[in-house]
């Protein structure tokens, strides 16, 4: 049996891998890339949540963006993700008592 079948797959198989490694491929649509001299102080993140009545229980950093994690005013447990440059909200996912994601929402602002 030849092997060209065999050889051409790999090929195909292997630059595909070294396409999605290249540098400024999205792999995900919710990362964040920004230099970290660009980005905003933790304190605007935590005034932020205080000016939109969300309880903070972490601010962390996730994929390149700014999360917090608390609740919002009428007590129901949020995720938030940011722009950590502009922090303009990416995503919001509400979450139930177990933690399950039973909503969320975009901005398309």
């Amino acid at each position: 049996m030849p092997k060209t079948p065999t050889l051409l797959f790999c090929i195909a198989l292997c630059s595909g891998m070294a396409l999605a490694m290249l540098p400024g491929t999205a792999q995900a649509g919710d990362d964040c890339f920004v230099p970290m001299a660009d980005w905003q102080p933790r304190r605007a993140v935590a005034d932020l949540a205080a000016a939109n009545e969300w309880t903070v229980r972490r601010i962390k950093i996730d994929d390149g963006c700014y999360e917090i994690d608390g609740t919002d005013a009428s007590g129901q447990r949020i995720e938030v993700k940011l722009h950590p440059a502009t922090l303009q909200v990416i995503e919001i996912e509400y979450k139930g008592e177990r933690g399950d994601r039973n909503r969320r929402g975009r901005r398309s602002d």
